[in-house]
């Protein structure tokens, strides 16, 4: 029997590298093992993992020397940063490099790095539609993922470069989800005006990265982008007025005023609003639903996650 190849699987507790660990798993007649790796092997979240057949390995996403023992041996990675946990786009380009030279100098065969655009490609810093942010930024944290490409291709790695979307999980954990106004009725804020944005499960990004390995060589060297479906606010509020058994009204706010609710990142979430809803054909066609359906053919849609995790929203 041919041994199988071994995916090694950066933020293998998070919502994409979850994703894909649980992937590789439930694929028994596949042709990958999962190696998860994660800064603390003793969390209940890593040890569910083990305890489901994966590998798991610690390393510091921070930590190059540790990285690369835990690439050493592995056929594929998957290479994700963690913005929100510092809100420092430098730390993410730093940790690009650190991933990207531990999958050269460990020999993987095929990364798949999960990035974003650079927005600085279609509004230059000098551009007054957008404040500039930190100095050398329009959206941080897309920003320094787009920045963080060039890392992958200096490496000579095979690299497959993932564009991934607005996670529907972000109605759960980010805050995001409609909340009850003065009037006591239930506002969804989406500052996109009436023009769509991508979305996706979480789960999904980790199926679809899953496809993506199981493709070989065929999309290496590639830029790809997923969704599970294209949506205005106001289609997305119908769901969830659905879903939540009572009227949920989309209240599209400006970027601007969004940037002005204050909470940690919503200057940069603000500005990715307004790059989304400026750029929306651009930012949909990069993310084609037919394509990532082709990856994972259990690609879910805001109607199909709803009806599983409507009551997982918290109550507004």
């Amino acid at each position: 029997m041919t041994a199988r190849k071994i995916i090694a699987v950066v933020g293998a507790t998070g919502a994409q590298g979850g994703g894909l660990v649980r992937s590789i798993l439930a694929d028994t007649d596949g042709p990958f093992a999962v190696r998860a790796i994660t800064r603390d092997t003793g969390s209940t979240a890593a040890k569910a993992k083990a305890d489901a057949g994966a590998e798991v390995v610690a390393a510091d996403i921070d930590d190059a020397a540790s990285l690369r023992r835990a690439f050493d041996g592995a056929h594929g990675a998957y290479c994700v940063t963690f913005f929100w946990a510092h809100f420092s786009p430098e730390k993410e380009i730093a940790e690009a490099h650190a991933m990207a030279g531990a999958a050269r100098d460990a020999g993987v065969r095929h990364v798949v790095w999960s990035t974003l655009e650079d927005s600085r490609r279609w509004i230059p810093l000098d551009d007054k539609r957008m404040p500039t942010l930190m100095g050398r930024y329009k959206v941080p944290h897309f920003d320094a993922k787009g920045e963080g490409d060039q890392a992958f291709r200096d490496s000579g790695v095979p690299t497959t470069f993932l564009l991934t979307s607005f996670y529907w999980d972000n109605l759960i954990h980010f805050g995001m989800g409609p909340k009850r106004g003065a009037d006591g009725k239930l506002a969804f804020v989406l500052p996109m005006g009436d023009r769509k944005l991508p979305g996706i499960a979480a789960e999904d990004i980790g199926r679809c990265a899953h496809g993506i390995f199981r493709r070989g060589t065929e999309l290496t060297g590639r830029t790809v982008g997923i969704a599970g479906q294209h949506l205005t606010g106001a289609e997305m509020a119908a769901m969830l007025s659905e879903a939540l058994g009572e009227e949920v009204r989309h209240d599209p706010v400006t970027p601007a005023v969004f940037r002005s609710f204050g909470f940690p990142g919503a200057d940069d979430l603000g500005n990715m609003f307004q790059f989304n809803q400026d750029f929306s054909d651009e930012f949909c066609a990069a993310r084609s639903v037919e394509f990532s359906h082709s990856l994972n053919p259990a690609l879910q849609t805001f109607d199909s996650w709803l009806k599983e995790n409507a009551t997982r929203i918290p109550p507004g």
